[in-house]
């Protein structure tokens, strides 16, 4: 069977993404419609090796299609989500708004498909934060055979995570900096500490414990989709990287796991690839795994500060892994379903 599918926020980085993996992935389009703000309209994208004509997200008719991508930002999709689902549509949500929505499931597919059951509740499935897909990703194999009882992250992620505007805002901060022996000084004051040359502890807004919003989402976020009942707490930090999001992590295991039975779970578990070798360059950075769709796990090691800990390193490419590609893969997981498979025949039926 093949699906109308619409992409929203098509001009985007995500959205241009999602594009391109959906081509490369042969997804089973019968249709595919690219879509964004009215001032997009007209424009081209590409698709494999044709090219789509823009058209107006605000005014399409989302009965005429069966999946809608959507990367538009949290404000709008609290808007246009519901509206769409409303018509029949499924909605894949690459945005905050609907991921701790208690009606709605929020999946990996390596990490927990068989929450899909529940797609049909708001027919809404959002895409979780793009650092903790690569997190829960590399903590599933851990969990399942021995347990997890705490976490503790740090985060280096890269201002792609924050969109086209973090990304132009890094290339003038590098373009215009002024750099004299260790001093490096901007022709343009800011009160706002600046990407390039420097990291940022801080990424969202500040919640009243003096956490971020970034950080409470890793903690919620982790627990939907693998366990209530796991602790974590993190520390998340903007770098100068344009692409790839990288994760220190330590995990207190609910029984002793050797750093070899943990390397042999993580070499047999989808969508990990392990680079772990102590030497230099025996490990994944973001500049060396930016393109790619593996979780990487390196610097898999004990820690020696609790008794049954390990502590590791986790890099993946956030716009194809920590967004695009996992849309894709939920839609992939989702086609495979006969309920939805019966849905959509339904609806392309009655159009």
């Amino acid at each position: 069977m093949q699906y109308r599918i619409a992409v929203g926020g098509a001009t985007g980085n995500v959205g241009s993404e999602m594009l391109k993996i959906l081509a490369q992935r042969g997804f089973p389009a019968q249709s595919v419609v690219a879509l964004a703000s009215a001032r997009s309209a007209g424009k081209q994208v590409a698709f494999g090796n044709t090219s789509l004509t823009v058209q107006d997200l605000a005014t399409f008719d989302f009965a005429s299609v069966d999946l809608a991508f959507l990367s538009t930002g949290g404000d709008n999709s609290r808007q246009i989500s519901p509206r769409i689902a409303a018509t029949g549509c499924v909605v894949i949500d690459n945005s905050s708004a609907f991921r701790l929505d208690p009606e709605v499931p929020l999946v990996v597919p390596e990490v927990n498909a068989p929450a899909l059951a529940g797609w049909n509740n708001r027919r809404i499935l959002p895409v979780g934060n793009c650092s903790i897909i690569q997190l829960v990703v590399a903590l599933k194999p851990l969990h399942d055979a021995v347990g997890i009882k705490r976490v503790v992250v740090s985060t280096y992620q890269s201002v792609s995570g924050g969109g086209k505007r973090l990304v132009e805002q890094l290339a003038e901060e590098i373009a215009s900096a002024e750099l004299s022996g260790s001093q490096v000084r901007w022709p343009a004051p800011s009160t706002q500490a600046p990407f390039a040359f420097n990291v940022v502890p801080y990424i969202g807004s500040f919640m009243e414990d003096g956490s971020t919003s970034e950080e409470w989402k890793m903690t919620e976020e982790t627990r939907k989709m693998l366990d209530p009942a796991i602790r974590l707490t993190a520390t998340c930090v903007r770098v100068p990287v344009m692409v790839g999001h990288s994760v220190a992590v330590n995990v207190e295991l609910a029984s002793p796991l050797t750093v070899a039975a943990a390397r042999e779970l993580f070499e047999h578990a989808p969508g990990i690839v392990v680079q772990d070798s102590p030497q230099p360059g025996g490990y994944a950075t973001p500049w060396q795994i930016a393109g790619t769709d593996a979780v990487y796990v390196s610097r898999l090691r004990r820690d020696p500060t609790i008794e049954a800990g390990l502590a590791f390193w986790v890099v993946a490419d956030n716009i194809r892994k920590g967004a695009a590609l996992n849309a894709v893969q939920i839609a992939e997981a989702l086609i495979a379903r006969p309920d939805f498979q019966q849905h959509a025949m339904q609806r392309q039926q009655t159009r």
